[in-house]
């Protein structure tokens, strides 16, 4: 597994928190999905995690192109960011890295979701 919680120290939860309010923000349930993934993955000091979309793929039994759509979905909600990131390697090349993940809070995608409501957007 790529996330947080297995390449840390401690034992890892056996739980992670899902904001209710996600249930209310129209996420198709494959975004859904997705979002949990990432929510399970996300180190809860920092909010960020770094899983490929193939991991992610295959905890949610989804294809790597039906990841990047719910992924898309997911920055359109403004429920995360995304950056890329680079890998060094010890001869000095430089390799794209996974991307990297940072769950925005709830509030935000709420707000969002509300305004595009009332204003038909």
């Amino acid at each position: 597994m790529e996330c947080y919680e297995f390449k840390n120290k401690d034992k890892p939860k056996n739980f992670f928190p899902l904001p209710n309010a996600v249930f209310y923000l129209g996420l198709s349930t494959g975004a859904l999905a997705v979002y949990a993934y990432l929510l399970f993955c996300e180190d809860r000091k920092t909010h960020k995690c770094y899983p490929s979309y193939k991991a992610i793929g295959r905890a949610v039994e989804m294809s790597v192109n039906t990841v990047r759509k719910y992924v898309s979905e997911l920055l359109e909600k403004e429920l995360i960011e995304v950056e890329p990131t680079k890998v060094y390697t010890k001869t000095g090349r430089v390799w794209n890295g996974n991307l990297m993940y940072r769950i925005l809070p709830i509030q935000q995608a709420v707000d969002c979701y509300n305004e595009s409501q009332l204003w038909g957007f």
